[in-house]
């Protein structure tokens, strides 16, 4: 397509990959890799609002101490006794129920068509929100891959692919799920996190135009 930019493009696949960090465990990699300058850098290229946000989620994450974002981030996504924020879509869409032993067939079925493999060693559900970031950054990236060797046909297939799981599946519980996580935070980097993630999904869909 004649409006496609590289630079871009390559902001849009990595900043699934860097938002998808944010909902693992708080550690002190996230300052050692400076996770953080990263998702400002891929921000800015994109929209001037994410570009904002992202900024406001470095100065939160360098103002808290992680013992407390640990704290929060237990109370928000593992409990103990109810996650205020269950981060997996199956329990933000209709008629679904997560269980270990019965992952959302669903999903399973378009990281399939996607070639995208969940290492067998990985202890979350395949709907987690870090896991369906990932899914989103493999499509982008492959859309990426073919836009530059020319390949339409792989392109047009990731694009569809991409609609669909953004219709179905992301795109349609990202709402209840940042409204939820930033009702629960204690802390300003998840409210913050909650709206960047949104904000950002929206930008996919179209929702959101760049610049």
């Amino acid at each position: 397509m004649s409006d496609y930019d590289p630079d871009e493009a390559t902001a849009r696949q990595d900043l699934c990959r860097f938002l998808s960090a944010c909902y693992y465990e708080p550690a002190p990699e996230f300052a050692e890799e400076k996770l953080f300058d990263s998702i400002v850098t891929a921000a800015t290229r994109l929209h001037p609002e994410l570009a904002a946000t992202a900024r406001r989620l470095r100065g939160a994450f360098e103002a808290q101490d992680l013992q407390t974002l640990l704290v929060d981030y237990t109370r928000l996504f593992l409990g103990p006794i109810d996650a205020l924020a269950k981060p997996y879509g199956s329990c933000w869409l209709p008629a679904q129920a997560p269980a270990e032993d019965n992952p959302p067939p669903a999903v399973l079925a378009i990281y399939g068509e996607g070639g995208f493999d969940i290492d067998d060693e990985f202890q979350e559900l395949p709907d987690h929100i870090a896991v369906e970031l990932e899914f989103l950054y493999l499509l982008a990236f492959t859309q990426n891959q073919a836009r530059q060797a020319g390949d339409s046909e792989t392109l047009a297939t990731f694009e569809q692919l991409q609609q669909r799981f953004l219709d179905e599946h992301l795109g349609a519980w990202i709402g209840p799920f940042a409204a939820a996580l930033q009702a629960g935070a204690e802390t300003p980097f998840y409210r913050v996190l909650a709206t960047l993630t949104e904000r950002f999904v929206r930008l996919q869909t179209g929702a959101l135009t760049t610049h």
